[in-house]
């Protein structure tokens, strides 16, 4: 007989393990709360244009391109994913900037214009970087972190990469210049994770964009989801739209099944793309089978900062705005303490400012321009009052991008709205309403994060930021796989 599987949450790591899953066999069922499929890579649109609600840096599409694959199919008949030549332009306090891309021979004349020394620093970190990665990624991305045993064995290798390191300690072991420093130390932002306290494990993030490059989708993030959600149907998958999971029917140490909008749903395995912590917290009502060690687990977690994004339509063009810009405040270390440790907001802020239109003309009308732009705050342990904040800190965004990136911004602006991390913890269920669930530390990595295979109920799995390996598109790409093998 069957298998029946259901899938509660359609991010990324949802929907690569609704289609992994059904190619070995199995009935399966995905479960979303909203009308429509993504998670955090929802589409909002605004007047005539078009928004990613989240992840907007494709990297290592081989991991989509196998989720076809696995169907005899051709991504390419489904959604054009095409490379960036620029992959971001750092901008910094000063007005200086840099343009960061795969061209190495560009990227070497670039750092030897600001730094000189750094040139040959530069070329030994990428090729240290490249044993993280080989270690981390190629070899361990993939599977389960669910044995201490297993764990321990990987620890002498770590070291002698240097794990213990944060990302910004070792960076700076190769670089010196202060610039030159964040611009490479900055890719655990992207992921939840404090530079200055995430395991140097984070740095094989510098080389798989170099690997593989960056891209977009033609359309957008969300003409993916929608491409798999194409696939999900011709393969027979059922998807249930608006059907918020209310609870997990439990059988001592196992799931029976789900309740969604008052309607019980019986299965053998049960794979949560949800946030862990709501999991565990708010979706299984009987907590007897918790034990001291995993309540002690779940007390202890750090989780990521917080997100204010910005969405915005222009009526104008901004030609010489990069397709991903990133903005450096006049403080670096100080800032992310104010967010990662002191959580209150600064008026010295960083930013990520994302311009599809530059490369899609699609996603704005004709002489229009799309934005959004992504702030790290404080996460909801603030106790910052959005509904009281979150206009007068819009404001500051407009202000701040007016004088550096976008002249004029605030008169040429005919289309916005924000979400706060109120959004992440009650329409995407995130504790403390974190951007990126769990932050990527050394004691919160692979066998210390939230299991793949539950640690308390044997046919309850997890997919997606909070678990193994970790946030952004290739980690919950990866958790899929890491499903894989134990299901």
């Amino acid at each position: 007989m069957t298998k029946k599987v259901i899938v509660v949450g359609s991010g990324f790591g949802g929907l690569a393990s609704a289609l992994r899953l059904k190619s070995k066999g199995y009935d399966v069922s995905l479960f979303e709360k909203h009308s429509d499929l993504g998670g955090r890579a929802r589409v909002f649109k605004k007047g005539k244009f078009i928004f990613d609600a989240g992840p907007t840096v494709i990297t290592a599409p081989y991991l989509l391109e196998e989720l076809f694959q696995l169907f005899d199919k051709d991504i390419k008949k489904y959604v054009n994913i095409t490379p960036l030549k620029l992959w971001y332009r750092f901008v910094f306090n000063d007005g200086s900037s840099f343009d960061y891309s795969g061209n190495e021979k560009e990227m070497e004349k670039q750092i030897n214009n600001l730094s000189p020394s750094d040139v040959d620093g530069y070329k030994k970190l990428v090729n240290f970087t490249s044993k993280i990665f080989d270690k981390g990624f190629t070899e361990l991305s993939s599977v389960p972190f669910n044995n201490l045993i297993f764990m321990s064995k990987q620890i002498p290798s770590l070291l002698k990469l240097k794990s213990y390191k944060s990302v910004y300690s070792l960076v700076s072991n190769f670089i010196k210049n202060d610039n030159l420093r964040r611009v490479l130390s900055m890719h655990p932002l992207l992921v939840g994770g404090n530079p200055f306290t995430t395991t140097s494990i984070y740095t094989l993030i510098l080389f798989l964009e170099k690997k593989w490059g960056i891209h977009y989708a033609l359309g957008g993030t969300g003409k993916i989801v929608s491409a798999l959600e194409t696939l999900m149907r011709e393969e027979g998958i059922k998807i249930y739209k608006g059907s918020e999971v209310q609870e997990f029917i439990l059988d001592s140490k196992k799931v029976t099944g789900i309740k969604s909008n008052g309607e019980v749903h019986n299965c053998d395995y049960v794979v949560c793309n949800s946030d862990p912590p709501n999991v565990y917290n708010n979706l299984i009502k009987d907590k007897r089978n918790y034990n001291f060690l995993f309540n002690i687990k779940m007390k202890r977690m750090n989780y990521s900062m917080g997100l204010f994004v910005y969405y915005f339509g222009t009526k104008k063009k901004y030609d010489n705005v990069a397709h991903h810009t990133i903005y450096f405040g006049k403080s670096y270390k100080k800032h992310l303490e104010k967010i990662f440790n002191k959580k209150v907001l600064s008026e010295d802020i960083s930013f990520y400012l994302h311009r599809p239109s530059a490369t899609d003309p699609s996603m704005a009308p004709k002489n229009n321009d799309a934005f959004y732009v992504l702030v790290p705050v404080p996460n909801n342990l603030s106790k910052i009052n959005w509904n009281n904040e979150g206009k007068k800190f819009k404001n500051l965004v407009i202000e701040k991008m007016g004088k550096t990136i976008l002249p004029n911004l605030k008169e040429n602006i005919i289309e916005d709205f924000y979400l706060t991390p109120d959004y992440f913890e009650n329409e995407l269920s995130t504790l403390h309403g974190s951007g990126f669930s769990i932050q990527p530390k050394f004691s919160q990595s692979a066998y210390f994060r939230f299991h793949n295979r539950s640690e308390i109920f044997k046919n309850l799995y997890f997919v997606g930021a909070g678990t193994h390996p970790g946030a952004g598109i290739p980690g919950v790409l990866s958790s899929a796989k890491v499903l894989d093998k134990l299901l």
